[in-house]
């Protein structure tokens, strides 16, 4: 995993909010790399300030069982707060029953006072950094087969056509100008410069639109479990916690993954 910790300061500096990104937690079955001692080992220092944005496949928000439940309590006695993208691997009705708030100039679902599901479409300041959020991805065949519909998997893992007029309408008054964008899966031809096995879809054919138009510095994306950076800002996450500087580098370089 990518080490990220905090720079040394001077006398006169102070910290301020960060904004850390990673990939699937899959509910509890990834959760573990945000453990205290995991980070600690990791020597990642996430604060009380900073923002920790989840990549989709959450998976947090699927049964309502005890065990899930502890783990949510868990996550939200961390000093930070948890951000997520919804991925493919959610349970959608469950996630659309809390109640729609504003946030940060954005709309969200408030999972508890420290998790806030960031839905799709919405763009979010987050102390002076913009955030753009679209969640979503299709589940492959492969995994389909074994998944029964409203069960283990859900249309609404797609995006509404309300979803997508939504984000036009986002990006045209923000002048298709951001800081980063989250989403689960990738646009069309940064998803085939990783597996082939993975299909365009509108999803990703709507992302690759997007990615034409956009001016960002930085696109991170789960749903591949891959950590992988990439020439042109792009950023596929697993395992990795990174967070990035004012110049946009990733923080520290991470020079053993190479660029793709």
């Amino acid at each position: 995993m990518l080490k990220c910790w905090r720079p040394a300061l001077t006398q006169t500096e102070e910290w301020s909010m960060m904004i850390y990104f990673t990939g699937d937690l899959h509910g509890s079955i990834d959760i573990g790399k945000l453990s205290s001692e995991s980070l600690e080992r990791e020597q990642i220092e996430i604060g009380k300030d900073d923002y920790l944005v989840v990549c989709g496949d959450f998976g947090l928000v699927w049964s309502g069982s005890e065990h899930e439940r502890r783990w949510i309590d868990w996550l939200s006695q961390k000093p930070w707060t948890t951000l997520f993208v919804d991925g493919n691997h959610e349970n959608f009705d469950m996630l659309e029953s809390h109640a729609v708030e504003e946030w940060r100039g954005g709309k969200i679902h408030r999972i508890t006072d420290k998790i806030l599901h960031l839905m799709r479409g919405e763009l979010f300041n987050l102390e002076g950094s913009t955030l753009f959020a679209f969640g979503g991805a299709s589940t492959p065949s492969f995994d389909k087969v074994r998944r029964t519909k409203g069960v283990s998997w859900w249309p609404q893992e797609l995006p509404s056509q309300e979803e997508l007029k939504r984000a036009d309408e986002t990006l045209r008054k923000c002048g298709y100008t951001v800081d980063y964008v989250a989403t689960h899966c990738a646009p069309s031809n940064i998803q085939a410069r990783i597996n082939l096995a993975y299909s365009r879809d509108q999803l990703t054919e709507y992302l690759q639109y997007v990615s034409e138009h956009l001016i960002f510095k930085k696109w991170l994306f789960g749903h591949y479990h891959e950590d992988r950076r990439f020439f042109d800002g792009y950023r596929a996450l697993y395992r990795d916690i990174i967070a990035y500087n004012d110049a946009g580098n990733e923080y520290p370089a991470n020079d053993r993954q190479g660029l793709h």
